[in-house]
């Protein structure tokens, strides 16, 4: 009986370990990220993919950098072109 309490919590425990490694990398991966754009001569800031930024802008979009956080997009674009808004280009 107490081999077979081991066994089962041996196994147990496995199958925790396995569920964690499946689930930690999709937590990971889906966390939100904040890009700041060159779109049509403008800075953005958005939370869209590139290929989501070039289908909804045009052809005429380049990311310029990407952050985890609002604020570190709006101080990177503010810092370095003037701000959401201001003019760019992609050249």
């Amino acid at each position: 009986m107490k081999t077979l309490t081991i066994v089962v919590f041996v196994v147990a425990a496995a199958m925790m370990w396995a569920l964690a490694n499946l689930v930690m990398p999709a937590l990971a991966q889906s966390s939100t990220q904040y890009s700041v754009y060159c779109a049509n001569g403008k800075i953005e800031v958005d939370m869209r993919t590139p290929a989501q930024m070039k289908s909804a802008r045009g052809s005429d979009v380049c990311q310029l950098s990407e952050f985890n956080y609002l604020s570190d997009a709006q101080s990177f674009a503010k810092k370095n072109f003037g701000g959401v808004g201001a003019k760019c280009s992609c050249r």
